[in-house]
């Protein structure tokens, strides 16, 4: 379309229209209103808020970037934020008359936003940019589903936002504070009386399931969200909400749930959160056969095989990640600690190289560089990133954790335990932030307190060897003397795969050390052969041959300790000259042992 020369404005002031070329709309500044009356084809062009509206709407849906040359045109700077724009245009929109023949046609709004067309865009304008208040009170007349959901979540977003700023006034960036959300006993009346009559929606039963979880009325919010969930599956913010009320196995067979696909992925969800991962890598291989080149399933793949110490699976499954969607942060920093605990410094480094230039300012960036320095031993630069990932998101779990296990690196236990405690107020569900308290209160010695820690982490990771390892650490120490508690957690540990081996050799001195030399030679020799299949030499190996070569020569197998004896020799210090010594002591009785059959036999001779 063909435009005639704005004539000039006294008051210097410019409105905007869009024209329609090629199927895209392109934004204009323009003299006043009047002069369109002389422009051709009124039905190709949207004039002021309508226009506008309209874009923003379209935009929003296909991720156009017409709404971006809006608002660089209508705020006459390119580097204000995109909807300042749109919301200028909105606020043009909802000034129009009620009778609009004269200015064109305006968008047509959704049969469910009863009327409300007009100021829900203004409101949506405003909530785009964080305008929460100013959206809430735009729809306080507004009687639309749309609009009041809009309305009760910009109301409650207002509420978290006062609330983060009462705890950043009051305990700093990564304080504690007692401040709640002021919003909540407003919303949920509200949200309670709508929902008695019946007239909520699934986002509207999701905002309330929300609410009634803040407010610790946990039952009636799983209830609200399994309605929310059940009549829109495709909330994927509603299962998760769902998901943080599900704490114990016991609850998920009590949920309400119509079959659908997306409670599929729920569940294989939860089974991960409540550690059981086997069950969850379960139904992820299942998700897969129906979503084969998901990211989203093979992250929870890889996730489910890191939490089962599965490193090298995990390790594939995540470089795969990567290969497909070079560029993404999400999950990097557990694929991070696989690294740390592989020692794999120039892949760490790698990583920690591209999230940066990927997205510097992500809590994931900033915890994977925090790994690389902790695996170079320069713990204080360690936990300067993991305080950065927490200023840019305060409950971000790992960084926590992390910065936890730095500060007992570090022998700062004060620290340490805060961190930790800081993790498991965030989830309580997180192992490792209780192993993490028990592991720290063990080097102040404060043995009951680190074993109370410690049976909270069996209890959410009762298959891990590890936790039964460090609970009859602290059985067997000092101040406890609980021999026989230890040795039951030990027998646990080697029953879930102890691969490190230290429940075999704690059972063994164990049992040697009560006197009890059977048991203890069963634990040795099983011991001793899985050292073997590590190819393993140390002291351990050393301790285990020379119980066996003394409990085989006190048992009379001479032969078995005789053996034992000559691999002692291969070994130097003072296990070699007990195995010299016990060589002597054996050819003795061999000798001895010769010589009085000969002996026997000429004194009875006939």
């Amino acid at each position: 379309m063909a435009l005639p020369p704005p004539r000039k404005n006294p008051r210097g002031r410019k409105f905007f229209y869009f024209v329609q070329d090629r199927s895209r709309w392109i934004a204009t500044s323009c003299e006043p209103l009047d002069w369109l009356k002389h422009s051709q084809g009124l039905d190709d062009a949207l004039v002021l808020g309508s226009a506008a509206a309209a874009l923003w709407r379209q935009a929003r849906l296909t991720g156009s970037s017409s709404a971006g040359r809006f608002a660089s045109s209508a705020t006459g700077d390119s580097t204000q934020p995109r909807n300042a724009g749109v919301n200028r245009a909105a606020e043009q929109l909802v000034g129009l008359p009620e009778d609009r023949e004269n200015v064109g046609p305006a968008p047509v709004p959704d049969e469910a936003e009863g009327g409300d067309g007009d100021v829900f865009l203004l409101a949506k304008a405003f909530f785009d940019m964080r305008e929460y208040r100013r959206a809430a009170h735009a729809l306080r007349g507004a009687t639309g589903k749309k609009s009041f959901f809009l309305r009760c979540y910009a109301t409650y977003l207002a509420g978290e936002k006062r609330k983060e700023e009462e705890i950043i006034e009051l305990g700093g960036p990564l304080g504690r504070s007692d401040a709640v959300n002021p919003e909540l006993a407003g919303l949920e009346q509200e949200l309670t009386s709508h929902s008695e009559k019946g007239t909520l929606d699934a986002f509207g039963n999701y905002l309330y399931g929300v609410v009634l979880h803040e407010r610790d009325r946990k039952s009636e919010a799983r209830a609200v969200l399994c309605a929310s969930v059940n009549t829109y599956p495709w909330n994927w913010s509603a299962w998760l909400e769902l998901q943080a009320l599900c704490t114990d196995p016991e609850i998920l067979p009590t949920l309400r749930l119509e079959d659908h696909w997306m409670r599929d992925f729920f569940i294989a969800s939860v089974y991960l959160d409540l550690q059981k991962n086997s069950e969850g890598l379960a139904c992820y291989r299942s998700l897969h056969a129906m979503f084969p080149v998901s990211d989203y399933v093979l992250a929870q793949t890889a996730t489910a095989h890191y939490n089962l110490r599965e490193f090298d699976e995990a390790e594939g499954l995540f470089e795969e990640l990567l290969r497909t969607d070079p560029y993404r942060i999400e999950g990097m920093d557990m694929y991070s600690n696989i690294l740390y605990v592989k020692e794999c410094f120039a892949a760490l480094s790698h990583l920690a190289h591209k999230a940066v230039l990927t997205d510097k300012y992500r809590p994931e960036t900033c915890c994977i560089i925090g790994n690389y320095y902790s695996l170079k031993a320069q713990h204080e630069k360690a936990v300067l990133y993991f305080k950065r990932a927490l200023k840019l998101n305060r409950k971000y779990l790992s960084a926590w954790t992390l910065m936890g296990h730095e500060y007992v690196e570090m022998k700062n236990t004060p620290a340490a335990i805060d961190a930790y405690r800081r993790a498991v107020d965030i989830n309580p569900r997180d192992y490792r932030a209780w192993y993490g308290l028990g592991q720290t209160y063990e080097l102040l010695i404060m043995p009951f307190y680190a074993l109370y820690y410690y049976r909270r982490a069996a209890q959410l990771r009762p298959h891990d060897a590890r936790m039964w390892c460090a609970m009859g650490q602290c059985y067997e120490n000092e101040q406890l003397q609980m021999f026989d508690a230890a040795i039951r957690c030990y027998r646990r540990a080697v029953n879930n795969n102890d691969r490190e081996g230290i429940a075999l050799n704690k059972l063994a001195k164990l049992h040697s050390q009560l006197g009890q030399a059977d048991q203890a030679s069963y634990y040795y020799k099983k011991n001793l052969e899985r050292l073997e299949a590590d190819q393993s030499e140390g002291q351990d190996v050393v301790d285990a041959l020379l119980f066996l070569a003394t409990h085989s020569k006190n048992q009379g197998f001479l032969d078995d300790s005789e053996m034992y004896c000559m691999r002692l020799l291969d070994y130097g210090g003072p296990a070699k000259e007990e195995a010299k010594a016990l060589l002597r002591e054996i050819r003795s009785v061999q000798q001895h042992a010769s010589v009085l059959p000969s002996m026997d036999l000429e004194q009875f001779t006939p």
